[in-house]
């Protein structure tokens, strides 16, 4: 009787949802006085190492709602950092709900290739009791203000770890030695293992600016501000010549974007620069030795700076074109609520948003985490629209590719002016 009551609600909130909600209307509205099963068509995007997880999860939704629904759900493959790429290339094509990276929110809403929470709130109570409230008192204060543009909210947090911080073999370098980039890379070439860490990318090479006080920014129009040809704490051309000291050392490896668990894995290195992701692969790597700590600190200009990161968290969003935007929003949650996120913990040792999750002893305990949590000190919210990225890529990867010269400040001077001019252009 319950279920049938519910049934009828839902389908009575997802046309509602679905007629105000969606761009075009479903093929496949819920009747709701009918008492038939519906037949509800979805596709799910997740990253390539959530794919059985998320399989996992997707049964279970099904099996929840095999009463009153039909279910043909696709699970694709797509990486949270290139997600908003991917979807914009053609939103109406893309997945009812795909993961993302939280720097990508405000792309996502401005190109309206994500439908807000409130609009789809009557159909998550009508079979949950969810409100949005609920949702937002569930998780980290942070990771919900991550999730909201303009006041409302966008997305479902799922993880509050998207940042990196330094695995490490202890077998193999000290904890004296990962207090610094001097100390590992010295240890590690002694050893005849290498460290790695990924340059061509924004997100992870900014963190040298941000250490030495430069800034990036996103103004209204979706364009980007960024000041690192000048000087705040030091100058561009500083941190630069940092970076590249760095870089030209034997012992460093740099590597492509979403390549460091195979690195560990292939047992050349000591230490990585990654995040939770990799946990397992380092753990199964470096086995006895397996620890984590912040990142070491940096020469820059004769003194030791402690390196930044970019602070960040993984969403969940239900695609503005679903044709099912009420049953997206349902998967969404399914995949994001307190289980599914005790189970990304239990899995993958996936930092948790779920602050229940969160207070456990098991997370609070895990050597990931924790130095997760000791370099959020250091860690820095990024702010950067869509012409950020590409020209921020191009510069680490002429730093791994030593196309830059230390000693040569004009030539790395207009790198700089190059690289700011790409990402400050106006939004076409």
């Amino acid at each position: 009787m319950k279920k049938k009551l519910i049934s009828m609600l839902v389908s009575a909130a997802m046309v509602s949802v679905l007629l105000a909600g969606c761009s075009s209307g479903s093929s496949d509205e819920p009747a709701a006085d009918s008492g038939e099963k519906q037949n509800v068509s979805l596709t799910l995007w997740g990253a390539e190492e959530d794919q059985a997880l998320l399989q996992n999860l997707i049964d279970s939704f099904k099996e929840e709602y095999a009463d009153v629904a039909n279910f043909d759900i696709s699970l694709g493959v797509e990486s949270e950092s290139t997600a908003k790429d991917t979807v914009l290339t053609d939103a109406e094509a893309a997945a009812d709900v795909y993961a993302f990276a939280s720097d990508q929110l405000p792309d996502l809403v401005k190109a309206g290739a994500l439908q807000s929470i409130d609009e789809m709130e009557e159909a998550l109570t009508a079979y949950t009791n969810k409100t949005v409230d609920d949702i937002k008192n569930a998780n980290t204060e942070s990771s919900v203000e991550a999730a909201t543009y303009d006041d409302t909210l966008y997305a479902f947090p799922m993880t509050a770890d998207n940042g990196y911080f330094l695995f490490y073999d202890s077998t193999v370098v000290s904890e004296e030695d990962v207090a610094t980039w001097d100390g590992l890379l010295a240890a590690a070439q002694a050893s005849g293992k290498r460290v790695a860490m990924t340059l061509a990318s924004g997100w992870y090479n900014a963190s040298f600016f941000y250490s030495a006080g430069f800034t990036t920014g996103l103004n209204e129009d979706g364009s980007t501000t960024m000041d690192w040809n000048g000087e705040a704490d030091y100058t561009g051309v500083e941190v630069t010549q940092a970076m590249l000291n760095i870089a030209s050392n034997p012992a460093f490896m740099a590597v492509a974007d979403g390549d460091i668990s195979n690195q560990i894995a292939s047992g050349q290195l000591c230490a990585a620069v990654s995040g939770t992701w990799d946990a397992t692969a380092a753990q199964e790597a470096f086995g006895d030795g397996y620890a984590a700590t912040k990142l070491p600190t940096f020469t820059i200009a004769g003194a030791q700076l402690q390196q930044a990161s970019v602070a960040g968290y993984k969403l969940v969003g239900v695609n503005a074109h679903s044709e099912n935007a009420g049953w997206a929003a349902l998967l969404a949650d399914w995949i994001t609520n307190e289980a599914a996120q005790q189970q990304h913990f239990d899995e993958r040792e996936i930092g948790p948003s779920n602050n229940t999750v969160l207070e456990s002893d098991a997370v609070k305990e895990n050597t990931a985490l924790a130095a997760l949590a000791a370099q959020n000190e250091f860690g820095v919210v990024q702010m950067a629209g869509q012409n950020y990225w590409d020209p921020a890529a191009t510069f680490g990867e002429m730093i791994a590719q030593g196309e830059l010269n230390a000693d040569d400040t004009a030539g790395i001077q207009s790198a700089l002016d190059t690289l700011v001019e790409g990402v400050t252009a106006p939004i076409q």
